[in-house]
């Protein structure tokens, strides 16, 4: 775990703290220009700085990204060799200079008072991280049903970041602004964790006595996978990961990260007595898959998503629940 952290800067009494935008950057060519540029029109009092930690990327991202700092200087880039989420964001941090961190990803667009609003809700709590929701928004058929998925209970259960809710303190908020002084207490990312090392560090900051702040109005719009294939290996690795976090971290599991494990258990073992003991047996797997076809028409907007949310809501759910099972002890 990176803890190469420069101090923050100190800010006059009645000023607005200065801000230091963070983003891990990887492969992120189709929505990098749009990220940046969402977050260089934030209406915000104090100064603010964008640090993006450059992965090796095999598209054209790092060359855009070069052009965005040109063209402001408030852009600084910094280099991340491994092209791991943690170890570029401990860099980024590393590099920054503002006592308020905000944790931002290339495909992801923040409204133009996002920033303002986060720093005034974490003044009017004491929030050590103040986050909202993972409003996914997506371009093109797929990615929009996709999207549906993931801001639906059916798609990924009653997260408030995903589905919404009342404001108040949380175990876990999407990407988030943190106090720069916390998260140097607690040692920055754990560079071990490929995935969930967000969720991990919340459960630090909230053993070191923080409070995680979840509000409504933050809203961060997020770009879904284009197809089932790289959507089927983030939730593999979404569970994979999670499981890695309840290893090091007892206690930290509930029934709403056990639901896809026990729900590929139950159907695999369903379809397997059905066709080996009693047809009978397959009730319990017909029920799942009826379920998701009936929920998909509820959920679906229109007949496209109705017709492509069955296999998404499977792929989902079965991908992060055979991560979560096969997820080695030695991953960590």
């Amino acid at each position: 775990m990176s803890q190469s952290f420069v101090n923050s800067e100190q800010t006059p009494h009645g000023q607005a703290p200065g801000v230091s935008v963070v983003l891990p950057i990887l492969n992120e060519e189709r929505y990098l220009d749009d990220a940046i540029t969402a977050i260089l029109a934030q209406r915000y009092a104090g100064a603010l700085e964008v640090i993006l930690a450059l992965g090796p990327s095999t598209d054209k991202t790092n060359e855009i990204a070069a052009a965005l700092a040109a063209r402001d200087p408030r852009v600084v880039l910094v280099d991340n060799p491994t092209g791991r989420t943690a170890a570029a964001l401990n860099r980024a941090i590393a590099a920054s200079k503002y006592s308020i961190i905000c944790r931002i990803d290339g495909h992801a667009e923040i409204a133009s008072t996002y920033i303002e609003n986060a720093v005034r809700v974490m003044n009017e709590t004491g929030a050590v991280n103040v986050g909202g929701i993972m409003a996914a928004s997506g371009v093109g058929a797929f990615e929009r049903a996709v999207a549906t998925a993931m801001r639906s209970p059916l798609g990924v259960g009653a997260a408030r970041f995903h589905v919404g809710g009342k404001a108040g303190p949380a175990d876990t908020v999407y990407l988030g602004v943190f106090k720069k002084e916390a998260l140097l207490a607690v040692g920055g990312y754990d560079e071990r964790f490929t995935r969930a090392q967000d969720w991990e560090l919340n459960f630090r900051l909230r053993q070191a006595g923080g409070t995680i702040w979840f509000d409504p109005d933050l809203v961060v719009t997020y770009r879904p996978r284009p197809n089932l294939r790289a959507l089927s290996k983030q939730y593999f690795e979404y569970g994979r990961w999670r499981r890695a976090v309840s290893r090091n971290h007892k206690g930290t599991i509930n029934f709403r990260y056990l639901a896809p494990p026990v729900t590929v258990a139950i159907t695999a073992l369903s379809l397997i007595l059905g066709a080996t003991v009693n047809a009978f047996l397959f009730l319990p797997a017909g029920i799942y898959l009826l379920g998701n076809l009936a929920g998909s028409f509820v959920i679906g907007k229109d007949i496209k998503e109705k017709v492509m949310l069955p296999a998404i809501l499977v792929t989902m759910h079965f991908s992060w629940g055979i991560g979560f099972i096969t997820s080695p002890r030695g991953l960590i």
